[in-house]
């Protein structure tokens, strides 16, 4: 069997996909936020995934003033089912017979296919944060988004974090209405365009809300528009705090805000209007990425193609945002100014 082979080349790339992936998510903060944070959870089959929600007390307190108080036993059943559909994409890596033929060295067969590869985790990661960020990917529109703004005001849609007060929030998560499960509402806090005169009084005013709210730790990541970002870094001046440079790939500074790692997204801003998202605050103990162990940027085996000088193999993704909790995270709007 030549060291060229399908299933050779197969094998080795197979070997070199986990730096791949590890670099991939190294190089987009929200993918590798939530993998340090443990919101990553790999799942196995199935056609969605059900995660359980806390969404009210279970049972009573009695006070036990003489020791001879009925216990009150009325109970709740406190569990409620969020259900999140798997969305799947699939992408080929192609080598032409041509390309082989002028690069005759083993070797350089499996740099071009190298090359390729990472290539397409490219473009996942790409297509990927956009649509987590901002739900304006014209290719994953099946993975769910950060943004719960862009169905209107006035339309109830079904992603997760809105750019509206409490009590005002009106989307459907994970099949459960906010509108009837109000513990399912995020945090809002609206700059209504005076960022640049108070940056960190508002963002302690949105942090403060996610952190109190928060079942266990403080939110870790605030994604933030370029113009956000330039407006509250202009706000340190001396006080500046930066976070390691293993933080960030290439070696990169990136502010801190508390504890939480502030970086420039550049799918933010998203929506128009008083809809306007132009940072999150994050808790990615309870805002996960399912994805499944058996599609995991998984590559399949080379195979020639039928008619065609070339072979190819396909890189497989199964992917979904879901929560557990979604009042320890937040949105700051309107901050472009």
């Amino acid at each position: 069997m030549p060291p060229s082979s399908n299933d050779i080349l197969t094998s080795t790339l197979r070997d070199l996909i986990p730096d791949a992936v590890d670099q991939l998510f190294k190089t987009t903060p929200i993918l590798d936020a939530a993998k340090k944070q443990g919101g990553v959870k790999m799942k196995q089959g199935g056609s969605y995934v059900e995660q359980p929600l806390i969404l009210a007390t279970h049972s009573s307190i009695t006070q036990l003033s003489t020791g001879y108080e009925p216990t009150n036993l009325s109970v709740n059943d406190v569990l409620k089912g969020a259900t999140f559909d798997w969305s799947d994409y699939v992408a080929p890596i192609v080598i032409t017979r041509k390309e082989e033929l002028s690069n005759s060295s083993d070797l350089a067969k499996v740099e071009i296919a190298e090359a390729r590869m990472k290539s397409v985790l490219g473009m996942f990661q790409r297509e990927t944060n956009k649509q987590i960020v901002a739900a304006n990917s014209t290719v994953m529109t099946e993975l769910a988004s950060l943004n719960g703004g862009s169905a209107g005001v006035t339309t109830a849609g079904t992603n997760y974090l809105e750019p509206r007060a409490q009590g005002l929030q009106l989307n459907t998560v994970g099949g459960l209405a906010k509108t009837t499960y109000r513990d399912l509402e995020n945090q809002y806090v609206d700059a209504n365009s005076g960022f640049g005169a108070d940056p960190i009084g508002l963002l302690t005013e949105l942090f403060i809300k996610c952190q109190i709210r928060s079942p266990d730790g403080t939110p870790q990541l605030i994604p933030m528009s370029e113009t956000a970002y330039k407006l509250y870094k202009k706000g340190l001046f001396t006080n500046e705090r930066f976070v390691s440079e293993t933080t960030l790939d290439g070696g990169n500074l990136a502010l801190s805000f508390h504890n939480a790692m502030c970086v420039v997204d550049p799918n933010l801003p998203v929506n128009s209007a008083a809809e306007v998202i132009s940072a999150y605050v994050l808790d990615f103990k309870h805002i996960f990425l399912f994805m499944d162990s058996r599609a995991n940027f998984t590559l399949g085996a080379f195979e020639s193609l039928s008619g065609y000088t070339a072979r190819k193999a396909d890189m497989t993704l199964r992917i979904q945002v879901g929560f557990d909790h979604l009042e320890s995270s937040g949105v700051l709007g309107r901050a472009e100014a």
